[in-house]
């Protein structure tokens, strides 16, 4: 079986496609980094959206979902984005937690599994 790396780089790949199974390294917003929790969700969510397309998926077909809040203060906040956002009947199992992320601009990083 085949590995498809989309989007390679030195330490990841944005999504590796492994048989029917596509696999998102944890997004992040970079054009609104610093921002509200809702730009940074809809920013990531976004991206997913299209690294899922480029991988041959959408995001009715997401599995599971991680999702890391710096505050869960703002859980509300990020979840009404992606209430408007997630396909509907297609809710993916789910977690979310507060933790750290790797630079202090960042508020929000989420990574999905998805079936191809």
């Amino acid at each position: 079986m085949t590995i498809q790396r989309i989007k390679p780089g030195p330490r990841m790949s944005g999504a590796v496609v492994h048989g029917d199974t596509v696999y998102l390294a944890g997004q992040v917003a970079n054009q609104t980094a610093g921002k509200s929790v809702t730009e940074q969700t809809q920013e990531i969510l976004s991206i997913i959206d299209s690294l899922l397309a480029e991988a041959g998926s959408d995001k009715s077909r997401i599995l599971m979902a991680n999702i890391w809040l710096t505050d869960m203060a703002t859980f509300q906040e990020m979840n009404a984005v992606w209430d408007a956002w997630v396909s509907p009947g297609n809710a993916p199992a789910r977690a979310t937690v507060e933790a750290k992320l790797a630079a202090p601009q960042f508020k929000v990083e989420i990574a999905v599994i998805a079936a191809k």
